[in-house]
């Protein structure tokens, strides 16, 4: 049974790895071609794009990973199907539940390398990404693992995260004095850009001087300059690219302050059923090889397996949406397209026969 389950595992791994590349080479393509038209703006060029665009190919295959599976399990258990291999181990008495289990066992194996990829190694090559772009476009930042550097004159600006909705979170701000020498410190819990002007709330501000350090709290303040936001518009961290334990800090900070965290907390949750969403297709496939598709070609597996992927990712995206706009609780709009589909794959895998 272990050299079934290694062949097996051998052959779904394989169709897999040729659909992301397909997938992820056409994906990564279409991105530089998009690339193109930033090219020429000030020190952004050629070379600058082509190392962004490969930056972001780690977040592009854990985002195309459950279609990939799909497709490649389609492809490379349809070819075991079309030759009777599938048909001659159930002759050699290999239930159809052994069958599921070995393709399940090689989709964990992949899905554990993925998930490492997506939450450890996807969003510190974003962040690079992110930051090559805009030292290159000009701009006076930078992004490293303390968070995001600004200077304008004789202030440092440091922030934690820049959100898409243009809100910072853990700002801080560092002036110096004539000879350079440190003369005030401000903590901010967040800041939000209004009606021209940027308004800081939760303010610690500690002033240095000879008598001592001196500090005060204040509630909120309106600073009509602090930074340009235009500066921010190719930094700002879409939730998507975030890793899920900076996702739960921030809906906590979220919560904490009454702000909105539901596009958040729909991120968070979509950390797990993106994955997880992988084994269902793996799931889907298995029902489709030992029926219809048995006899069928590549292109005819291929056409099924776009036709399915397609219509989970529009019953995905429109969930979430509505999910959004209609106040529904995130964890159910991440969930509830997985649980759909994992209920018609257990429907079509009770009649395979």
């Amino acid at each position: 049974m272990k050299r079934l389950d290694a062949y097996i595992a051998r052959n779904v791994m394989g169709g897999t790895l040729l659909a992301m590349l397909v997938l992820g080479g056409l994906d990564t393509l279409f991105a530089f071609i998009a690339e193109l038209d930033e090219i020429g703006r000030n020190d952004y060029g050629l070379i600058q794009a082509v190392v962004y665009t490969a930056l972001t190919v780690p977040r592009r295959v854990y985002e195309l990973f459950p279609t990939s599976v799909l497709l490649g399990s389609l492809l490379s258990l349809g070819a075991l199907a079309a030759n009777s291999e599938l048909t001659a181990m159930r002759a050699a008495g290999v239930p159809i539940a052994g069958i599921v289990r070995s393709v399940l066992r090689a989709g964990l194996m992949m899905l554990v390398v993925v998930v490492l990829l997506g939450e450890a190694v996807a969003p510190m090559s974003e962040q690079r990404a992110q930051t090559i772009k805009s030292q290159a476009s000009g701009e006076e930042m930078y992004r490293g693992s303390a968070g995001l550097w600004a200077k304008d004159g004789q202030r440092f600006i440091q922030v934690g995260v820049v959100m898409p909705d243009l809100r910072l979170l853990d700002l801080s701000i560092y002036e110096l004095d004539a000879e350079r020498r440190l003369s005030s410190m401000l903590r901010a819990g967040s800041a939000s850009y209004q009606n021209g002007a940027w308004i800081l709330r939760d303010i610690e501000r500690s002033h240095l001087g000879e008598a001592g350090v001196t500090g005060e709290h204040v509630d909120e303040e309106r600073w009509p300059r602090l930074l340009a936001p235009e500066l921010f518009s190719v930094l700002a961290v879409e939730p998507r690219q975030m890793a899920a334990t900076t996702l739960a800090q921030y809906v906590t900070y979220l919560r904490e302050n009454d702000l909105d965290s539901a596009s958040f907390e729909l991120a968070f949750w979509m950390r797990f059923t993106t994955p997880l969403s992988s084994l269902v297709m793996l799931l889907l496939a298995v029902p489709f090889v030992f029926g219809s598709l048995r006899t069928g070609g590549a292109g005819q597996r291929l056409f099924i397996g776009l036709l399915i992927g397609v219509g989970f990712h529009l019953l995905n995206r429109t969930l979430n949406h509505m999910g959004l706009v209609y106040g529904l609780p995130p964890m159910l709009s991440a969930t509830l397209p997985t649980l759909i589909f994992f209920a018609v794959a257990m429907l079509a895998l009770r009649r395979v026969r």
